[in-house]
């Protein structure tokens, strides 16, 4: 497997696992999440890939894109409240539904701690809907545990 930076030819790639995140989190939360649609567009897309300051590293297997994980370097400095650290905040992470479970999904966890070590990043951080238990579990299996609960209560 491969994992590096991904590129503007992988949009079309990318936005298949875009709607396949969608997908999981419109059957859970419909209420919340619109069917159909994807997270970014072209456009959007390609601005990120050439952002330094939000990275999307990609995966590949066999010349096949598999996974990809969207990032965003985070900084607190001279805050009232926080301390001066670099987190690197992992803003999607998916694999390809037809792989999951063969490891993608940590090998590209693991080349985003790697990454976040080089930069000097005290944190890496992620929300997970609960919506998607499989995703959270996976993430405590990777020794990720809760920094802060989001709670609702929905009025409609």
């Amino acid at each position: 497997m491969t994992i590096q930076r991904a590129g503007i030819s992988d949009i079309p790639a990318i936005n298949r696992l875009l709607r396949q995140v969608l997908t999981v989190h419109h059957e859970g939360r419909p209420d919340l999440f619109k069917p159909d649609c994807k997270k970014y567009t072209d456009e959007e897309l390609c601005q990120l890939l050439e952002d330094e300051n939000r990275p999307v590293f990609g995966a590949w297997l066999d010349g096949m894109f598999v996974g990809y994980a969207f990032c965003i370097l985070q900084e607190h400095k001279n805050d009232n409240v926080l301390t001066d650290i670099r987190t690197l905040y992992i803003d999607d992470l998916c694999v390809e539904e037809t792989m999951r479970g063969q490891h993608v999904g940590t090998a590209l966890y693991e080349y985003v701690l790697d990454y976040a070590r080089s930069i000097g990043c005290y944190n890496v951080t992620l929300n997970v809907w609960t919506c998607n238990p499989s995703a959270m579990r996976f993430y405590e299996r990777l020794g990720m545990q809760p920094q802060k609960i989001g709670m609702e209560t929905v009025l409609m």
